[in-house]
């Protein structure tokens, strides 16, 4: 019976390794040395890593540091990682090796592995391809797996969140045309305030997360600067010249985005600015949503003992005790969603912190954490817009109902009987289970005319306009 295992060896000695398995001798011992969380760095990150051995393999074929046979197979072996073909085979965990040796080893590991296949040879025979002295032939992990980072965040930005957040923008802004003239009371405290169109309330969420947008893809601008080409500390130790260059323009034409080189290499190297920037960005956001999501459950509440202004899509039952009972779940799950963007970030900016000297070794848990924010607000914001907001109607009824009831319609009533006496008529409403109108005719306060002059919600709407 053939063995179900291989001996590789690394420079602590000999490892066996799972016969089956592209990986070898130091991703194995990052298997066995961090069974911490089962969770692994994902697929767009694994395709970041995939292009980055490709784009350097050509690099160092272009300076003349790499044999043309050798290079191709590592270049194929490298694209096929970044299709996604090997992901099986990536297997090391999230909390891992300071600056992600061990995931750098994992990608410099299979892609050898699969080279040497493409050869003629056999997974992990090093004679034939070596993972460090080809695969990571003018790398380390300290500027690959940043540049992986970046990769990874901006393609998945550009080509998804981004997308994302302008239909969901834009369902907003319908929904506010849609409804835009429909009259409600306003709220602030949670109390009763002055009128309000949905139109405006809707366009206030719709302005607010388009704004957050922009910030999102300023960051991009950042994390198009990538320091491939730094080595270990910045330097470019062991690179020839023009490496960095030709690898960064390479990575640019697979992805079709523009990587450049950073503005100050040392700077790369030791900080993960582009990161934080994004983070950052990427919570304000989610800040928004947020308000926008628990605004929604608020203005639907009931449906017959809450608000009710607004009713959500029922999409699926909400409870397994009351019957009939229908809870607003997609604005829910966005909530927490939201929650989790902010612990993200929040675990982002204390790993940002801990760089030292010309390395951050907290790389893995950022790159963890901002993909995963990436990824939840993403596939959040299309369900939340297909499942929720699609749906969304207004009760134009409801709205002008509890509008009737609104004490704050007392405001109105300030140019013609004066602050102090307005707050009397609304607490009299108020103590008497009335409305503002009932009292002012009660006391005869104003005449009929001026009683509708003052008290049409729509007159307290619009602005005034400058002369």
């Amino acid at each position: 019976m053939a063995e179900n295992y291989r001996i590789q060896r690394d420079s602590l000695g000999e490892v066996k390794v799972p016969a089956n398995r592209f990986y070898g001798a130091q991703t194995q011992r990052a298997v066995e040395n961090f069974p911490i969380s089962g969770l692994r760095l994902p697929r767009h990150f694994i395709r970041a890593q995939g292009l980055i051995k490709a784009a350097a393999a050509h690099a160092q074929h272009r300076c003349g540091e790499l044999e043309e046979r050798l290079a191709h197979a590592v270049i194929q072996a490298a694209e096929e990682v970044a299709e996604g073909r090997w992901d099986d085979h990536f297997v090391v965990d999230v909390y891992q090796a300071g600056a992600g040796t061990s995931q750098n080893m994992n990608a410099n590991e299979v892609i050898a592995s699969r080279a040497a296949e493409i050869l003629g040879g056999k997974p992990g025979d090093i004679s034939l391809v070596h993972p460090n002295d080809h695969v990571n032939r003018g790398q380390s992990t300290n500027d690959t797996i940043h540049v992986a980072i970046n990769i990874a965040a901006a393609e998945e930005l550009v080509h998804g969140l981004l997308p994302v957040t302008d239909r969901l923008i834009r369902t907003l802004e319908q929904k506010a045309e849609a409804f835009g003239e429909i009259v409600k009371s306003g709220r602030t405290h949670l109390q009763d305030a002055v009128p309000i169109k949905v139109g405006q309330e809707l366009s206030g969420h719709a302005y607010a997360i388009r704004y957050a947008r922009e910030g999102v893809e300023e960051s991009l601008a950042f994390l198009y600067q990538i320091g491939l080409g730094g080595n270990a500390v910045g330097t470019g130790i062991n690179t020839p010249a023009g490496y960095a260059e030709t690898a960064i323009k390479n990575i640019a034409e697979r992805t079709g985005l523009p990587f450049k080189e950073p503005e100050n290499r040392f700077a790369f190297m030791q900080n993960t600015g582009a990161a934080l920037k994004t983070s950052a960005a990427l919570k304000n956001l989610a800040v928004h949503l947020g308000k926008l999501a628990s605004d929604l459950r608020l203005l639907s509440s009931g449906p017959r003992t809450g608000l009710a202004e607004f009713r959500l899509p029922p999409v699926q039952p909400g409870s397994s005790i009351m019957p009939g009972k229908v809870n607003p779940v997609m604005a829910e799950m966005m909530n927490m969603i939201v929650t989790q963007v902010i612990g993200n970030d929040a675990c982002i900016t204390s790993a940002g912190e801990h760089a030292q000297l010309e390395l951050n070794v907290m790389m893995p848990v950022i790159a963890h954490n901002l993909l995963h924010s990436i990824t939840i607000l993403t596939n959040g914001m299309e369900a939340f817009r297909e499942r929720c907001l699609e749906g969304l109607e207004v009760d134009k009824e409801r709205c002008q109902e509890l509008m009737e009831q609104s004490l704050a319609l007392a405001t109105a009533l300030n140019p013609f009987l004066g602050y102090d006496r307005a707050a009397e008529v609304a607490k009299k409403a108020y103590a008497e289970g009335k409305t503002v109108r009932e009292v002012i005719r009660d006391e005869g306060l104003l005449s009929e005319t001026e009683m509708d002059q003052a008290m049409d919600p729509n007159q307290m709407i619009p602005p005034k306009k400058r002369k």
